[in-house]
């Protein structure tokens, strides 16, 4: 029996992780958020100093890296499920303002792509997913079911982030936010490996202007005119 797979590709903060789990809760997939895969070796990399002064990896961070068991917990009645990091739930942890500093620099580098790819695509052989990153219907599943390209200006991103931290009682000014947003937009699509683009092929929404509703109802719209 095939299994389907849905790819969401976007900047940080455009929306794509709220929409996958949406999606994969109304059409009964698995949601896969690799942003969170690669927060949780960025947040390894902080907790066991493998960042330098100048915020860059070490040179040994790629035998610690390679000895990391990432894994995400079963889906609760939600459909939600959480990262795991050698086997402890991260899933608040990776969501600080310092694990957004620094997930570019790790996302960057050729050997955490390799492993982080390689889980990804195991997932999507055992089940029909949903899953949201920056490089899945170009690299993970570049032959993808259905791939969506989800867009927002920078200001308006960064607006979204700002709420959420806010939500969750952190005081982080505004400014840092969006500068944070505008340089991970320059990491992300200048990068060696994997950098980010629009996928061949995706269908593009753009979420400055309207909610995630609308967003999830415009997306189901597409997946019920293409999928059986």
């Amino acid at each position: 029996m095939k299994n389907y797979i849905i790819s969401i590709d976007g900047h940080s903060g455009c929306g794509k992780s709220t929409l996958a789990k949406k999606l994969a809760l109304e059409l009964r997939y698995t949601y896969v958020d690799t942003g969170a895969m690669y927060r949780a070796v960025a947040l390894f990399a902080l907790q066991n100093s493998l960042i330098d002064e100048k915020g860059k990896l070490i040179p040994d961070a790629i035998n610690e890296v390679e000895k990391l068991v990432i894994d995400f917990t079963d889906p609760n009645e939600e459909g939600e499920s959480y990262i795991l990091l050698n086997g402890l739930v991260v899933e608040k942890e990776i969501r600080s303002i310092e694990v957004s500093d620094r997930v570019s620099e790790v996302s960057k580098h050729e050997y955490i792509r390799r492993k982080l790819v390689l889980i990804q695509q195991k997932f999507g052989k055992e089940q029909n997913i949903v899953m949201d990153g920056r490089d899945i219907g170009t690299v993970v599943f570049p032959n993808a079911d259905i791939k969506f390209w989800i867009k927002a200006s920078s200001q308006k991103r960064a607006e979204r982030r700002w709420e959420e931290y806010k939500s969750k009682g952190e005081n982080v000014e505004f400014q840092k936010v969006l500068d944070n947003i505008i340089s991970r937009d320059k990491q992300d699509s200048n990068r060696e490996v994997s950098p980010l683009k629009k996928p061949k092929g995706a269908i593009e929404i753009d979420t400055s202007n309207i909610n995630i509703e609308q967003t999830c109802d415009l997306a189901l719209s597409y997946v019920k005119k293409l999928l059986p």
